[in-house]
């Protein structure tokens, strides 16, 4: 089985991931899912960089980059241990313009 869910992008964010901002991905159910498992698996699945830390950095979200989860701030949910469910949106929202 797999746990279905809606990766987002925006703010600029989507511009790692080859301008695509909704992503439906499909996660195997074998595991248990939490944001700091889906980190390396948008790494190798959705970027299409090759400077993954625009998006991840020592592991966690890089600054600047705010993270919600069905429309509510991570930090609320456990951050990296909030566990994915099904049908769950996550959207990455980068907040730093320029550079």
């Amino acid at each position: 089985g797999c746990i279905d869910v809606t990766i987002e992008f925006s703010g600029g964010a989507e511009l790692l991931v080859g301008k695509q901002k909704i992503h439906k991905a499909s996660l195997p159910s074998n595991r248990d899912w939490t944001i700091r498992s889906l980190l390396p698996w948008i790494a190798e699945h959705l970027m299409k960089t090759d400077r993954p830390e625009l998006l991840i950095e020592n592991g966690t979200v890089r600054p600047g980059i705010l993270v919600l989860v069905n429309d509510t701030d991570w930090e609320l949910l456990g951050e990296l241990s909030y566990v994915i469910k099904p049908n769950d949106t996550i959207t990455f929202i980068s907040t730093l313009h320029g550079g």
